[in-house]
């Protein structure tokens, strides 16, 4: 693909037009992140990755989105607000957006083609049928606050399934890794 993930252009949860370009060099980790879902509070430990790493040029970046059983129904202020003060959430937030399917974002086309295989994908897929929900096909994103790994060039080396928590082991060590490359 010929487009950086730096020129996608995306929009801050306050509306501001802007492009990842602000956040280039950085070790990035993308998150889809919803309010209503079992899996919300990662959002916890997704500020505490935040805050342990920050000081190395690392970033989460929350990206909600409602394509998940409207689990994220809020407009993007009540999205901030539930962040603020439920998880007192400073990582940096955008504007909802689609990630799957004919809605799905340029920088979930992006991210989705760069690294088409979620890491331990079977395993989520099955917890979804056993609540009767069908999962996306591959390479859609399969659910809310699935991880995307990005180097400090832009470029898409790990995707972590959604039930992947913060502080599991092989993420944190993912993280560590690019960190320490230049």
């Amino acid at each position: 693909m010929t487009t950086s993930l730096y020129g996608i252009a995306v929009k801050k949860i306050d509306g501001a037009a802007a492009t990842l370009q602000e956040h280039a060099g950085e070790v990035l980790l993308v998150v889809n992140v919803a309010s209503k879902c079992g899996l919300t509070p990662q959002y916890a430990g997704l500020e505490q990755l935040q805050k342990k790493y920050s000081g190395r040029k690392f970033s989460v970046l929350g990206f909600p989105a409602n394509d998940f059983a409207g689990q994220e129904p809020g407009e993007d202020a009540e999205i901030q607000q539930f962040c603020s003060t439920q998880y007192d959430v400073h990582f940096p937030l955008y504007s909802k957006i689609g990630v799957t399917g004919p809605g799905k974002h340029p920088l979930y086309q992006y991210l989705t083609t760069e690294k088409p295989e979620t890491e331990d994908r079977e395993a989520m897929e099955k917890m979804l049928r056993g609540y009767k929900m069908e999962p996306t096909p591959k390479p859609e994103v399969v659910w809310n606050f699935e991880k995307f790994l990005i180097n400090r060039h832009g470029q898409v080396v790990r995707r972590f399934a959604p039930d992947t928590a913060p502080d599991a082991p092989k993420l944190v060590e993912a993280i560590e890794a690019e960190l320490a490359k230049t």
